[in-house]
C-alpha cells in the first residue's frame, strides 16, 4: 500500500469522522471528509486520487445507500458503509446497493483498520494494466474470459465493471469448475473470516454478480445453484 492512499471519509456526525480520520491517518493514510451525499459525489469528481470510500448510511439529503447506487453505475472504487442498524435486512440491502463492506456503529477501530486494509488490497490488484498480462494468468468458462492478474472479466471481449467482492467469488468458483463451494466455505476463503452467525452476504453478491455475468440472471447458465449446498461455476 502507498503510504499516501486517499480514503474519503464521509459521515455528518464530525466526532465519527474525526476519530475515524485520526486511526486512519495513524496508520499512514491520507484522507479527506465530506459531511453529506452531495459533497461526497463531488469530491469523488474532484479527486481521482480517492482509492476508498468509507460512507455513512444514515445522512441529510443524498443518504450512503443512493451514494453508493450513484457511484456504482461508472466506478468499482470499495465502498465501507457505515449503519447504527445491525439488523441482517439492512446489511442486506447495503450489500444490494453494491457496497463491499459494511460495519456496525459502535465499532472498535482496529476492526475498521483491518476491513479498510482488506479492500486496499484487493483494489490494489485492480489497477493492474492488463496489457502486460500473459494468456496463461486467464481462464475461460463459456462466455466469460476471467484474468485474475490484471482482475479484469470480459463477456463475449467486452469488459464487465465487477467489485473486487465479486471479482474473487467469480475467481474462486471458475478456478475451481464444478466443485460446490458453501456459503460459508465462499464466505471464509473471500472475505478471510470465519462465520459466526448465519447472514446473506454471500447470497447478495451472488445475486449481483449474476446480473452482471449471466444473459438471463433467473434462469443462470454460468454461476449455478446446487439446492441445499452451495454455488458452483459450470464450465
Amino acid at each position: 500500500m502507498d503510504k499516501d492512499t486517499t480514503i474519503l471519509v464521509v459521515d455528518d456526525d464530525k466526532e465519527i469522522a474525526d476519530l475515524v480520520e485520526i486511526y486512519l491517518v495513524n496508520d499512514g493514510y491520507r484522507v479527506l471528509k465530506a459531511s453529506d451525499g452531495e459533497q461526497c459525489l463531488s469530491m469523488l469528481a474532484e479527486h481521482p486520487e480517492i482509492r476508498m470510500l468509507i460512507l455513512d448510511i444514515m445522512m441529510p439529503g443524498i443518504d450512503g445507500l443512493d451514494v453508493t447506487r450513484t457511484i456504482r453505475q461508472t466506478s468499482n472504487i470499495p465502498i465501507l458503509l457505515l449503519s447504527a442498524k445491525a439488523e441482517d435486512m439492512d446489511k442486506i440491502v447495503g450489500f444490494g446497493t453494491g457496497a463491499d463492506d459494511y460495519l456496525t456503529k459502535p465499532f472498535h477501530p482496529l476492526e475498521l483498520l483491518a476491513r479498510v486494509k482488506s479492500q486496499m488490497k484487493r483494489y490494489t490488484v485492480i489497477e493492474t494494466s492488463s496489457e502486460s498480462v500473459q494468456k496463461k494468468d486467464e481462464i475461460e468458462v463459456q462466455s466469460l474470459t476471467i484474468n485474475k492478474a490484471a482482475h479484469v472479466v470480459k463477456k463475449n471481449g467486452k469488459e464487465i465493471a465487477l467489485t473486487p467482492i465479486e471479482f474473487d467469488i467469480l475467481y474462486l468458483l471458475a478456478s475451481n469448475k464444478d466443485r460446490v463451494f458453501s456459503t460459508d466455505e465462499i464466505f471464509e476463503r473471500v472475505w478471510n473470516e470465519k462465520v459466526y452467525e448465519v447472514n446473506n452476504t454471500v447470497m447478495v453478491h451472488i445475486r449481483r454478480l449474476r446480473e452482471k455475468i449471466e444473459d438471463n440472471s433467473r434462469s443462470p447458465k454460468i454461476l449455478k445453484t446446487v439446492w441445499g449446498v452451495g454455488y458452483k461455476v459450470e464450465g
